[in-house]
């Protein structure tokens, strides 16, 4: 099977398990004291819909383009990727933990730097594709570390 079908499928699995985990509108999660640059709520659905087409295409592109055990490279990042990112819903909202959610997401910086790196060797493209999806995550783990702090 080509990885360009493979990996969409993958993404879009990792995405509807995330967002069974995601709980923007309990009382817990309101409750919280968030810092006043965080982004609407509107706007991480409108972020993560071209982001996950990104990771999507971007994994799928360069696992197409490798061959051997740097195709089976890709897809394990990819794999491990896609199941910390949705991890990090559980561990942050259903969990009601901001610090698990934490350690989930500095997992999940890792895994982005190895998968931008090992996409790099058999597609430029298709890493640049992760580019994005790498500075939201940054992005995201400042958030979550804000949120951490400010309700130990």
């Amino acid at each position: 099977m080509r990885a360009s079908v493979l990996t969409p499928v993958m993404t879009a699995a990792a995405a509807v398990l995330g967002s069974l985990g995601t709980k923007p509108q309990s009382e817990w999660y309101r409750s919280l004291d968030k810092p006043a640059w965080q982004p609407p709520g509107a706007a991480f659905p409108l972020v993560w819909t071209p982001l996950y087409g990104l990771i999507a295409w971007g994994t799928g592109r360069a696992a197409d383009a490798a061959r051997g055990d740097g195709r089976r490279r890709v897809l394990a990042l990819t794999g491990a990727d896609l199941a910390v990112n949705a991890g990090w819903c559980w561990a942050f909202f259903d969990r009601q933990s901001p610090r698990g959610g934490l350690a989930a997401i500095a997992v999940l910086n890792g895994l982005n730097l190895a998968l931008v790196r090992e996409a790099a060797r058999h597609d430029r493209v298709g890493a640049a594709a992760l580019v994005p999806y790498v500075a939201w995550t940054g992005f995201a783990t400042a958030l979550n570390a804000s949120i951490w702090r400010r309700n130990r």
